[in-house]
């Protein structure tokens, strides 16, 4: 707390101020020792000096030391430019230690004011960065430097607030409406994470009944296949409490993740959300959903994949944007995660979005599907459309041809005779089901082939 600057350049050297625009320090949440870094920016601003940047690197080095989490409260102009090259080797020291921290220990970022230029590569390195709406803001350079630079006009909301990271470039992974919601929601959320990657997180005391039963579900999927229906009912349905913490729930909403417990354990959950585009996978949906997967593989967290997925997104954008690459991180992600795996097919689950999701030949230790259930190459009009191309030119026939195709092909049955699937259970008793497969996973131990790390298509 008694650091200073030591910067004698521009008249700073009548200006210091103990603890230099940064409190650093150590505490418990919910009875578990976390460190913490707060940046002040009535002190220069909150930028980063040298020693400022040292007692951040200090507080990182410890929590890895010690196995504990981190959290950075981000309110920072940048770089001090009265110091000049220091100022950029300090950053440079804590983007080290972000790097070292990752996959180690959790590592979460709250914006909680404006955050710019280096200052906001710290938070894209942690495992979560959350902000404060209408009070926090991210950009590389501000909407002067963008106006004399580009010429383009935009305001800091327009450029870097909480609803553009949110929505459109993914860097936020959820927003508050004000700082004491975002640190109450903060404590909620690390509930759900373990202390570090040789821990687990923690169990919570379970008052809901393991063996609850949902009938809602039974009338959940509609009898036109084409129908959508909301992917969070079953999410909500089968988790303790009802509780959802989701993630990034307005960015590629075609997909959804974030973290549940089933019977007090911590579960990380990846589902299609056919609301949403159908539940197709994307470029965006393929991305958000990789990410994810590989934290909860990092930390042993187990994943729940609930599938209803018709296919990849086809088109022109996709293919130029690179839907290949951008949908093999996420096959990527499951085929090299460890930590228990278990999926549940509503519905659709075709083609290769159907290996995509945590399939059993991605090493799925569960799979489990409802009758409605439908996996197959494509769906039975596409099927019988090729299959049976010269008889198009009659609609009854070509009808009989599709409803024979359904019964023979796309049923669960036939993935459950060949082993794909290890049962076909009732829809209401869903909750008992997955309790029942993550609880057999406990004790699991995998391990991948020796190596340094995979190079997964970034």
């Amino acid at each position: 707390m008694f650091v200073v600057h030591r910067i004698r350049d521009f008249g700073m050297d009548g200006k210091t101020i103990p603890g230099d625009g940064v409190v650093t320090g150590s505490g418990k949440v919910n009875g578990r020792l976390i460190y913490v870094y707060a940046q002040d920016f009535t002190v220069f601003g909150g930028s980063l000096s040298a020693p400022h940047a040292a007692k951040i690197v200090k507080i990182m080095t410890l929590a890895i030391q010690n196995r504990a989490p981190i959290i950075g409260l981000n309110d920072s102009g940048g770089a001090r430019i009265q110091e000049g090259v220091e100022s950029l080797g300090g950053y440079a020291d804590v983007f080290l230690q972000n790097a070292l921290a990752s996959g180690v220990v959790p590592q979460i970022s709250m914006i909680m004011g404006p955050c710019a230029g280096g200052a906001v590569y710290s938070p894209a390195m942690t495992d979560f960065t959350f902000m404060v709406k209408g009070t926090s803001y991210m950009f590389v350079t501000g909407p002067d430097v963008v106006k004399t630079v580009t010429s383009e006009e935009v305001t800091a909301e327009e450029l870097g607030g909480a609803e553009t990271h949110t929505t459109i470039s993914s860097v936020a992974d959820g927003s508050f409406n004000n700082d004491i919601e975002a640190l109450i929601e903060l404590r909620r959320f690390l509930t759900f994470l373990p202390s570090s990657n040789e821990n687990i997180a923690p169990i919570r005391k379970n008052e809901d009944p393991k063996r609850r039963i949902a009938p809602a579900l039974d009338t959940l999927i509609p009898e036109n296949p084409n129908l959508p229906y909301d992917m969070k009912e079953l999410i909500l349905t089968v988790a303790d409490q009802n509780e959802f913490f989701e993630l990034q729930e307005n960015y590629a909403k075609n997909i959804l993740i974030g973290f549940i417990r089933l019977d007090g354990q911590s579960i990380g959950v990846v589902a299609n959300q056919p609301m949403i585009l159908a539940g197709c996978l994307d470029i965006d949906s393929s991305r958000k959903a990789a990410r994810f997967v590989r934290f909860c593989d990092a930390f042993d967290i187990p994943i729940l994949t609930l599938v209803d997925v018709p296919g990849f997104m086809p088109g022109t954008a996709q293919e130029y944007g690179g839907i290949i690459k951008h949908g093999a991180k996420l096959l990527f992600a499951y085929a090299e995660a460890t930590t228990p795996k278990v999926t549940l097919i509503t519905r659709k689950a075709y083609g290769g979005a159907y290996d995509v999701m945590s399939s059993k030949h991605l090493r799925g230790d569960a799979n489990y599907a409802w009758p409605t259930a439908e996996i197959a190459v494509m769906g039975a009009k596409g099927a019988v459309e090729i299959l049976y191309r010269n008889e198009l030119n009659d609609p009854e026939k070509i009808q009989k041809r599709t409803t024979d195709y359904e019964e023979r092909f796309t049923n669960p049955f036939i993935a459950a005779e060949r082993g794909f699937l290890d049962d076909v259970i009732i829809p209401n008793n869903s909750r008992y089901r997955l309790i029942q497969a993550f609880s057999k996973l406990k004790n699991k131990i995998q391990s991948n082939p020796k190596k340094k790390f995979g190079n997964i298509p970034l």
